[in-house]
């Protein structure tokens, strides 16, 4: 529960919190062999480094320890400083690597992890959900590790890197797809780099500068979810849900008013998508509000979050521990009581089967 500006309180789904292992080290004593003794590029390995570390002051919560990877003491400070209700865990990887094999054990090891460490023990497993990693390079690997864990009851989506090497509207990743809506798992798309065989940040090829990367990096989610709907994903697959985890719905509504002018004229080209483009959005498409998402807070803030719909696909996520560790109470003032409402905590409890005690919304 946090205290909104107004003075009143609000229940909060902290949508977006990273989680690692201490180190490289522990990793390797999650894999098995052959894979234990293989070579893999550091979590932090990214051509990119941010200016002044990737990680918010304060993160590091025990003396050699690692930012994200202690249960109890990240909890301590989601639930017991920074008011979350709830927090969805999203294990950061490696991105695609070049062996798939090796790239579905390392996801598969994150998994292991979280749901022992994170999901099945501790002061503050009760509070925690799960995202399971899949390697979308391996589809059968993929869905092996929805079949294997898919039902664990803290389980409550999969999740891809937003880098990949096709766009994930192409057959190739139907079967994952079809798996994920099967086992009523939306997908979680967040940007994640280390290995170095992914396509560059910009079709015009690598950016120059960390600032560069990062603003045109969330542009990508616009080519996969594009290239979904021309290629009839969620005409095919009804109940599928993608979220994409690292902000820039803010990008969404001129992307789809263009989509929108070529949808109907053109349908004789996708007769397998007969809606118009941004048809496909509401209950199928949603994101995580990041703390570089716009427009700020200014007078029509409000007006703009509606637009498209936005209002009921946005999710807060604070992306703790990393340096644009993102706070509530950041929201712009113009949103509605209902807007806010949704951001913070209605639509993860939608999306995800959460149940938020009633007296707790009411307060």
């Amino acid at each position: 529960m946090i205290t909104l500006p107004d003075g009143g309180t609000s229940p909060l789904i902290d949508a977006s919190v990273h989680i690692f292992f201490q180190g490289n080290a522990e990793l390797r004593g999650w894999l098995r062999e052959p894979y234990s003794a293989r070579g893999y590029p550091d979590v932090e390995m990214d051509w990119y480094g941010a200016p002044g570390g990737e990680y918010a002051p304060g993160t590091v919560l025990s003396e050699g320890g690692y930012p994200g990877s202690e249960p109890d003491a990240v909890g301590q400070v989601l639930f017991g400083e920074r008011g979350a209700d709830i927090a969805i865990l999203h294990p950061m990887t490696r991105g695609i690597m070049p062996d798939r094999h090796l790239g579905t054990a390392i996801a598969s090891a994150h998994n292991e992890m979280m749901i022992a460490r994170w999901l099945d023990s501790g002061a503050y497993a009760d509070r925690y959900r799960g995202t399971l990693r899949v390697n979308p390079e391996d589809i059968s690997g993929a869905v092996r590790e929805i079949e294997r864990w898919g039902s664990h009851p803290r389980v409550v989506q999969i999740g891809i890197p937003l880098q990949s090497r096709e766009l994930y509207g192409k057959p190739q990743f139907w079967p994952l797809w079809e798996a994920a809506a099967d086992a009523r798992l939306p997908v979680a798309v967040h940007i994640e780099t280390g290995s170095g065989v992914a396509y560059p940040p910009t079709p015009s090829g690598h950016p120059r500068t960390y600032e560069q990367y990062l603003g045109f990096m969330a542009l990508n989610y616009l080519y996969h979810q594009m290239n979904m709907i021309a290629e009839g994903v969620f005409e095919r697959f009804t109940e599928l849900r993608f979220v994409w985890a690292d902000g820039a719905a803010d990008l969404l509504t001129p992307m789809m008013w263009r989509m929108d002018t070529f949808g109907r004229p053109h349908l004789e080209q996708t007769p397998w998508a007969p809606r118009m483009p941004s048809d496909y959005l509401p209950g199928s498409i949603y994101f995580v509000q990041g703390r570089l998402d716009g427009p700020g807070d200014v007078d029509f803030a409000g007006d703009w979050l509606e637009f498209t719909g936005k209002d009921d696909m946005v999710m807060f996520g604070s992306s703790y521990p990393h340096w644009q560790l993102d706070d509530p109470a950041r929201l712009p003032s113009a949103l509605t009581p209902a807007q806010r409402e949704k951001v913070l905590w209605r639509n993860a409890a939608g999306l995800y089967g959460i149940d938020i005690p009633a007296a707790a919304t009411t307060r």
